[in-house]
């Protein structure tokens, strides 16, 4: 009985998934909505922010912010889930369209437009890779200095190292012998500060160089190309929000290199909220642009416990509960089966056990990226793929090693009563094996309430958000107001389990129980 109830449920739940899904997918498609990227970093959070506001008064505006690095975005974009986003010319010439030397602006658009694709509105300033060491009289001041200095650190941005334009040319050209560590972009800076690395890569509208007095080496055989700001976007958004972007394109030349310091330097430095950012430089630059945004100018910098029970906590928690919940119950609709399977068919059993070990040692950003572009969408639907492939070892391995832990004496007595084998599986050895099913269970979503957080590298919310955002700043507030929350997540996540396992298999029987 206990266990019919349980299936009963699971497969209830998984109605439910399936109604979530469709509606998520049903939302990603709405082709009313003004959709608007940004990566990883501080500057594209603000022009992110800059771009939805201007477009807001004219047409329904999103921001789908810190969509991971230039390949999670492109994919997006081209799956046509965002409508445009901030990117740079160098970035387009040498990274997306792979040119080994400079192309004109024109042979760019001529090669994007079979994609559906274009380039406009060029924002204003040029934000240029860069190297730069502490500051000092000692030292290089050049990159080609560099090259008879093979004791310094580097440690550069993950998308640096790979980048075309970035360091396998860089070391090519100016015969760089160092072997760089990877580091985000966010903590770099730290890092360079405390003297854990000596070079670091930066963009040079970074607000920090100033501000920690950092020297910034000279390119003395021009190796970076120009990365003039400029939007990415899909050819048909201008016809389908013509309002919209004809207030977008009013932003044409206005940004400069001297604003965007400041804008990055309010982020990163005084901690003001990327929206009020926004806000606070369309009203005083942008004209004819409306600035849409109800967030307070000049808020004071927010401490830990006002940046945890912010208004977005709870969106937050709901859309991290949201993506656990689905992703576990599918998890256990799959994997259970599978498990069952595995135990009664022991030729199956180690390539079954070994396939989902596999499944779950695959990179969580390497898999984002390669669902984005198959599923053809971003946000929950491939955020729930990822957790229910992170979440189906446990479940699996549990499920195969309850079964095969039920006594054979009690399989054998279950046969002389004549019960069938599907009946000695739904009312012997499931729930036998129940408590360890339960325990692979809790396993797998106490690990996916970490798990989700990366949901937000693709624009499905949750409390990675809030550790995305203090990344980028290098805000340790910010990135504990979201790793705290998920803590909190995780052990209530854990009590409820061994609440359930108290109710369904510790009451008493009956009165004849001994």
């Amino acid at each position: 009985m206990r266990t019919t109830g349980y299936a009963g449920w699971m497969w209830g739940a998984l109605a439910a998934l399936l109604c979530v899904a469709a509606g998520a997918q049903a939302a990603d498609g709405d082709g009313a909505t003004l959709r608007i990227g940004s990566k990883r970093f501080t500057e594209s959070y603000i022009l992110g922010e800059i771009l939805t506001q201007a477009a807001a008064p004219f047409a329904k505006a999103e921001h789908r912010q810190g969509l991971g690095n230039t390949a999670i975005v492109l994919a997006a974009l081209e799956a046509g889930k965002i409508d445009l986003y901030p990117e740079y010319i160098g970035t387009i010439d040498q990274e997306i369209l792979k040119h080994p030397k400079a192309a004109t602006l024109e042979q760019i658009r001529r090669e994007l437009a079979p994609l559906g694709l274009g380039v406009a509105v060029p924002l204003g300033f040029n934000n240029t890779y860069a190297l730069a060491m502490r500051g000092g009289a000692d030292g290089a001041h050049t990159l080609s200095e560099l090259a008879a200095l093979p004791a310094l650190r580097f440690g550069l941005s993950h998308e640096f190292i790979g980048r075309a334009d970035g360091w396998p040319g860089l070391r090519q050209r100016y015969g760089l012998p160092q072997q760089p560590r990877g580091l985000d972009h966010g903590i770099a800076y730290e890092a360079l500060v405390q003297r854990q690395v000596d070079v670091i890569d930066i963009y040079s509208t970074d607000a920090k160089i100033k501000q920690l007095g950092l020297r910034v080496l000279d390119d003395d055989r021009a190796y970076f190309p120009r990365y003039d700001a400029v939007l990415l976007y899909r050819l048909d958004a201008a016809t389908r929000f013509p309002a919209a972007w004809r207030a977008i394109a009013q932003l044409e030349g206005r940004i400069k290199a001297d604003d965007m310091i400041a804008m990055n330097a309010a982020a990163e430095i005084d901690g003001k909220g990327f929206a009020a950012i926004a806000h606070d430089w369309l009203a005083r630059h942008a004209a004819g642009a409306a600035a849409s945004s109800s967030a307070p100018a000049g808020a004071p910098r927010a401490g830990l416990l006002a940046k945890i029970f912010a208004p977005d906590l709870w969106p937050l928690t709901r859309q991290h509960l949201t993506l656990v919940l689905l992703g576990v119950v599918l998890a256990c609709v799959a994997g259970i089966p599978l498990g069952v399977l595995a135990a009664y068919a022991p030729r199956l059993r180690q390539p079954l056990l070994a396939l989902v070990g596999v499944l779950q040692t695959v990179p969580s950003l390497a898999l984002l990226a390669l669902l984005i572009p198959l599923l053809g969408m971003i946000g929950t639907v491939p955020a729930l793929v990822a957790l229910f492939v992170y979440a189906l070892l446990p479940v699996v391995r549990n499920t195969c090693t309850g079964m095969l832990q039920v006594a054979p004496g009690l399989r054998l007595a279950a046969s002389a009563l004549g019960l069938r084998p599907w009946q000695r599986l739904v009312h012997v050895d499931v729930p036998l094996a129940l408590p360890v099913i339960l325990a692979g269970v809790k396993t797998a979503a106490v690990m996916s309430v970490g798990t989700a957080t990366i949901a937000a590298f693709i624009g499905a919310g949750g409390y990675g958000e809030r550790i995305t955002i203090g990344l980028a700043l290098n805000d340790n507030d910010m990135l504990l107001a979201g790793a705290i929350p998920a803590a909190a997540l995780a052990l209530l996540t854990q009590g409820g389990f061994e609440l359930m396992e108290w109710l369904l298999l510790r009451r008493p029987r009956g009165r004849g129980a001994v």
